[in-house]
């Protein structure tokens, strides 16, 4: 199969929600919902009022109407909830799930790629971590019910992932490993899903999406294509300038003078060996450029994924403010980003974006109040007794470490849920009011989206990038960048 040559990049929580996705496939691209804490965005979503009836419209189109209904009647709020209450609570799902958290998983995967291909024929993918591994299943399963294009894992190496594809397209039921931190390491348990608690009559199959992990290395690539459980039809090939989270260096981890992770060259990706495949890839990191694309494609890539120039756009699901500031910050010529190699529970190095107000900076992050409620990046773990429990870095140090963790593994750890969420505008309502902050990310060249700002104008759409990265030129672009800032 021939792809577009632009993949829209799978980004934060909702950031880049069904309205970028559905922007981006309409214009011949690869549309990408993230399908991070989807069952929470869904229920908050709802709890606002859903606002333009859409997520009740893709409800009404899911093929159980008793658990749309039920999802619908639990959490929708006519008018939204009053601004002074706090979001309702959604189940958590662990190694055990109670059978509502597995269907609101389905449901509001199903949700997000049913309204991402609404009224067009165009590609839309869906993105997970392989490091939350417990909704994984239900939410494939949701989004393949919705006729999902492309299937897309990163954080972690996801060699089971086809084969559940396979089994989920034909309704049947599908395990994968569970990863349980022992005092010596590492144990395998298993989890599990049975379409059968969504539908008990039988169904004639789904569509099958394609299967694109996210790796970082040629030496991954190979491995995904020679040893997965299925098939692998495409790789997106990320280096560490992307956003979000990135692969840690290779060999003994050395930090710059900023606290940086330094990447050296055993990190340069061999892209002849990638390319020896014969599968089509995408390479993504500092390749969102026309220059960009034009490398890629001479290196024998299908096209490129961009993540950062899509998320400050005027289709994704970043709050306003954020947006406008950090346009703002990147015409004074002050946009700063930090690749922390601490910062997010999952042990992975997370870029953040400094702005003040922003769990980014030391003093509003030592003013949080350390509480894992959302529990996404929750690792699991062997109790004294054998039997599993869960426990977050971020969450109150004298609670991990009553969960047979270390205390410094708590240091620097910030909660990606709750800010992310914040990102969002959809942030939890504390005690006496205090609500939840942001914590940004985004990729180093994030000063980029001032090549793409028309003069005159503070913001910009998904189709202006587009048309930048298809059609621009990178000389005239650029002193458009230099002009904004001249004149900021």
């Amino acid at each position: 199969m021939t792809f577009p040559q632009i993949i829209q990049g799978g980004m934060g929580v909702a950031v880049s929600g069904w309205q970028l996705a559905l922007s981006v496939s309409k214009r011949g691209q690869i549309g990408v919902v993230s399908g991070t804490a989807l069952d929470l965005v869904i229920t908050r979503r709802l709890q606002l009022g859903d606002p333009g009836g859409h997520l009740r419209r893709a409800l009404a189109a899911f093929p159980n109407q008793d658990i749309a209904n039920y999802v619908a009647d639990r959490y929708f709020i006519e008018g939204g909830k009053a601004p002074d209450k706090p979001y309702k609570s959604k189940p958590i799902i662990d190694h055990n799930p109670r059978r509502r958290a597995q269907e609101l998983l389905v449901v509001s995967n199903f949700v997000e790629v049913f309204l991402a291909k609404e009224g067009h024929d165009g590609l839309v993918g869906i993105n997970y971590l392989h490091k939350i591994q417990t909704p994984t299943m239900p939410s494939i399963y949701g989004a393949i019910l919705a006729g999902v294009d492309i299937i897309i894992v990163g954080a972690g190496i996801p060699l089971e992932i086809p084969g559940i594809i396979d089994r989920l397209v034909q309704h049947e039921p599908v395990e994968m490993k569970l990863h349980v931190k022992t005092t010596e390491g590492t144990r395998i348990d298993r989890i599990t899903f049975d379409p059968k608690l969504i539908f008990e009559e039988s169904r004639p199959p789904e569509k099958r999406p394609s299967f694109f992990p996210i790796v970082s290395s040629a030496t991954l690539a190979t491995l995904m294509v020679k040893k997965c459980d299925g098939g692998v039809n495409g790789l997106i090939i990320e280096g560490p300038t992307a956003g979000g989270h990135n692969a840690p260096p290779r060999g003994r981890p050395n930090l710059n003078e900023i606290g940086e992770p330094i990447y050296g060259p055993r990190d340069d990706i061999d892209l002849d060996s990638i390319g020896s495949h014969g599968i089509p890839f995408f390479l993504a990191g500092s390749y969102g450029s026309p220059d960009g694309l034009v490398r890629a494609r001479a290196a024998g890539a299908a096209g490129i994924q961009v993540g950062t120039l899509f998320a400050f756009c005027e289709e994704s699901g970043l709050r306003p403010d954020l947006k406008h500031e950090t346009i703002a910050k990147c015409k004074a010529g002050t946009a700063s980003v930090f690749t922390d190699p601490i910062a997010s529970p999952t042990g992975f190095p997370f870029k953040v974006l400094s702005m003040a107000g922003t769990a980014s900076e030391e003093d509003v992050y030592e003013s949080r109040s350390r509480v894992c409620d959302l529990s996404y990046l929750r690792e699991a773990f062997e109790k004294e007794d054998g039997t599993i429990g869960w426990r977050c870095s971020a969450d109150d140090e004298k609670m991990y470490v009553r969960n047979r963790g270390k205390f410094e593994d708590t240091v620097g750890r910030k909660c990606l849920c709750n800010g992310l969420m914040a990102n969002i505008g959809m942030g939890q309502l504390r005690k006496n009011n205090v609500e939840e902050v942001p914590l940004l990310t985004c990729g180093d060249g994030v000063s980029s989206i001032l090549k793409i700002i028309k003069p005159g104008e503070s913001t910009y759409s998904s189709s202006d990038v587009i048309d930048f990265l298809l059609n621009g030129s990178e000389s005239s672009m650029t002193a458009r960048a230099t002009a904004h800032q001249a004149t900021s």
